[in-house]
């Protein structure tokens, strides 16, 4: 007989959210916290102080979760939260880790996270697994130790944590949050007003709405599309309405709307429209 495929346990979600612990609290768990009982790596500075909470079993036994005396936590489990308080979650010693990880490092909206708050997740197999492994092994590293692999430590860790809550949602039947298509026209809008800037790129407008570069991307994606192709259709269109419009040179026009070389500029308008820049200023001319 064909084994059925095992999906990834969710155990179920956890209530009330739980308050944030103040940075100052002394650290009391695994070995190589550095700020309260959170184990912190050098994340990039993004202005934004919201953050996602995991708790994680990083011992060999069970054990009791503080805030719901029906939750236990096997080895390896997983508890994704809003936020938590101590010192009463650190009443089991060094057998949870604690982690917090900037939302604007996952590729969800705040939205989707909100969805995803507050969940117990078996960390017997699967994604859950692996990225408790990966955590644990992260947990029980020594500060300095963890502080040598710098950012890119740091983003690989976020980028674990942000498949394990993307596995989360895919289980839940969510491909897109609410808020996504709000954030899609906010950029959208953004791109529009920063059409002549030579630098607008995927990086910049991610910075700009604290957001991800790959969710970025997964938003463009998600409408059939890509950041830079939408981008360059708009600055098309815009010298398109200008050269009928006005008498300037196609360099000038090209320019102006932030392509850098008017041969590429005219390749590319030569693709879209069928036409050449030069050509479809004198048909517009002839028409006018």
């Amino acid at each position: 007989m064909k084994k059925k495929r095992r999906e990834p346990d969710v155990t179920r979600s956890i209530t009330p959210a739980l308050p944030e612990t103040p940075e100052h609290e002394p650290s009391t768990t695994a070995p190589g916290n550095d700020s309260g009982p959170f184990i912190n790596l050098p994340w990039p500075t993004v202005g934004d102080d919201e953050h996602l909470y995991l708790a994680v079993n990083v011992s060999d036994e069970t054990v009791p979760f503080p805030h719901d005396s029906l939750l236990r936590l096997e080895p390896g489990d997983i508890v994704i939260g809003a936020a938590f308080r101590s010192p009463r979650l650190l009443s089991s010693g060094e057998k949870l880790a604690l982690f917090r990880i900037p939302l604007c490092l996952l590729d969800a909206s705040a939205a989707d996270l909100h969805e995803v708050s507050h969940t117990h997740l078996s960390g017997r197999s699967g994604l859950t697994s692996l990225v408790s492994q990966f955590l644990t092994a992260l947990a029980r590293t020594p500060r300095h130790q963890r502080l040598t692999g710098g950012r890119r430590l740091a983003l690989n860790t976020a980028d674990l944590v942000a498949l394990l809550v993307g596995d989360v949602l895919q289980m839940r039947g969510r491909r897109a949050a609410p808020g996504a298509q709000d954030m899609l026209a906010r950029i959208q809008q953004h791109i529009q007003d920063n059409l002549m800037d030579p630098d607008l790129a995927p990086e910049s407008i991610a910075r700009a709405h604290h957001i991800s570069v790959r969710y970025l991307h997964k938003l463009f994606q998600s409408g059939g599309t890509t950041v830079s192709a939408w981008i360059r259709q708009r600055r098309l269109d815009a010298c398109r309405a200008e050269l009928r419009g006005r008498r300037r040179t196609v360099a000038a026009v090209a320019n102006r709307w932030g392509f850098a070389s008017p041969s590429h500029f005219s390749r590319l308008f030569r693709q879209t429209y069928g036409i050449t820049p030069k050509e479809w200023q004198a048909a517009a001319s002839c028409d006018a």
